[in-house]
Parts: structure tokens; C-alpha cells; sequence
């Protein structure tokens, strides 16, 4: 396997990243893995590495490069504490939904040119806060993105005009929607509400929610990790990569 760090120029700075490919000469489809709120770390380099093992060329993206490049945290983040949720919201707060797309759209440029990367359509997947990013990944970039991957993805319907689901009318790709049961950031009510302008938009799509899984258990390092039930989610997301990426 092929590990290299990369940096990707963006209108407002560069953003620091790692490239994983298999060894050889083959090209192979591109597809961009983005962090959780907790940024890149060990976790997310072994999702992204064990992606890249099934025949893919994985860019995992420091997306909050505009508050510092890896690590993002200082400290160990705990939920409720004061300084841990001051650090999320600095890093969400620097990320709303237009600088989202326009980083997509250089993230999408700089991973075609690489080498070892096929003309083949892309594929996003986003983890928690990126799952919306996911979305509007697809959104912004209809001719290169093939499919686009959400898991535990939070606030993807809201009543706000800049809900990640209006976005869907721009989206070509496939996608897939992996809920948590009982997730406070993407209730029940609001997993429905998805569905149904899922439906109404007509393109190809998967939305289900894993029974006893809690919001972030794909990720390994994550409290409430749920092996067999991530790895269900991994099968999901390779299922959906080979069928629109190839």
C-alpha cells in the first residue's frame, strides 16, 4: 500500500491530506474518505487505508484545515465539556455549506490529476458532520461524482433553506444513508422526512437505519464502536462504490 501526504490549494489555504493506493502501475478509481469532526487521525487512516486494500486511490481530507492542519485537537475530546465543545463548534462554524462545496470541487480536481487515479467516476463518503458534506460533494460536482455515502450523518433534513437535502435536485450520484437507531443528531422524524424527498428526487438511493447502533459506531476509536455493525456499513460502502465507481 501507497501512503503518501499531499496538499491540496484552495481559495482559502491549503488543506493537508493523505493519498493511499494500492502498489502497481493499475489505475484506479478515486474516492474521497472525509473525517468526523475529530479530524484526521489513526482511526480514520486505517478506514481510509482498509478502503483503498479493495482497489481504490483514497484522498482522507483534513476539511477543517482552516483552523489548523492535523491534529486538530489540542486535547481529548469529551463530550459537554466546555473547551471540547467550544473546539467543535470553532471547527463546524469555519465550514458552512458554501465553503464546503468549493473545497469539494478542489478536492475533486486535485485527486483526478494524481497519479494511479482512473478516469472512472468518484466516489465521497463522510462520517458524522461529513456526511452532509458527502451530499453536497455530489452536488457540487455532478460530472465527476458517481456515488456519495453518508454514515451517521447529522441534520441531513432540517426546515432551514440550507438543509443538506435541498441540494439533491444538482446530485447524479448513487447514494447511501447509513442512520444510527435512536441518533440525536438525526432523529426519526427527521430520517422520514429525508426519505421522502429521497423519493420525490427519483435518482438511485439507499436509506436505512441500523438497529442498536449509536450515532458514530463505524469509527473504531469512537465509544460506542460497533464491530459488526461497521462492518456491515464497510460492506454497504464498498457494495455502493463497485456498482457506481467502476
Amino acid at each position: 500500500m501507497i501512503e503518501k501526504q499531499v496538499e491540496i490549494w484552495t481559495e482559502d489555504g491549503t488543506a493537508d491530506a493523505l493519498l493511499f493506493r494500492p502498489e502497481g502501475g493499475e489505475k484506479f478509481p478515486g474516492v474521497m474518505h472525509l473525517p468526523d469532526i475529530g479530524g484526521i487521525r489513526d482511526s480514520h487512516k486505517g478506514m481510509a487505508r482498509r478502503l483503498a486494500e479493495r482497489g481504490y486511490a483514497v484522498l482522507l481530507v483534513n476539511v477543517f484545515y482552516r483552523n489548523g492542519k492535523t491534529p486538530v485537537w489540542a486535547f481529548p475530546f469529551k463530550m459537554g465539556e466546555d473547551r471540547s465543545m467550544k473546539r467543535m463548534g470553532e471547527l463546524a462554524g469555519a465550514l458552512p455549506p458554501e465553503a464546503m462545496e468549493r473545497d469539494a470541487s478542489e478536492y475533486v480536481n486535485f485527486l483526478a490529476k494524481q497519479e494511479g487515479v482512473s478516469g472512472a467516476p468518484m466516489g465521497v463518503v463522510g462520517y458524522c458532520f461529513t456526511g452532509s458534506m458527502a451530499l453536497r460533494t455530489a452536488a457540487a460536482r455532478p460530472d465527476k461524482i458517481g456515488a456519495a455515502a453518508s454514515f451517521h450523518g447529522g441534520h441531513l433534513y432540517t426546515d432551514a433553506p440550507t438543509s443538506p437535502h435541498a441540494v439533491l435536485p444538482r446530485v447524479k450520484a448513487r447514494l447511501y444513508f447509513g442512520h444510527a437507531d435512536g441518533d440525536p443528531y438525526m432523529p426519526k422524524d427527521a430520517i422520514d422526512n429525508l426519505e421522502k424527498a429521497l423519493a420525490a428526487w427519483g435518482g438511485k438511493y439507499q436509506s436505512e437505519t441500523y438497529p442498536g447502533a449509536k450515532h458514530s459506531w463505524t469509527v473504531p476509536d469512537s465509544p460506542v464502536y460497533d464491530q459488526a455493525q461497521a462492518d456491515r456499513a464497510f460492506g454497504k460502502l464498498t457494495e455502493l462504490f463497485q456498482a457506481a465507481t467502476k
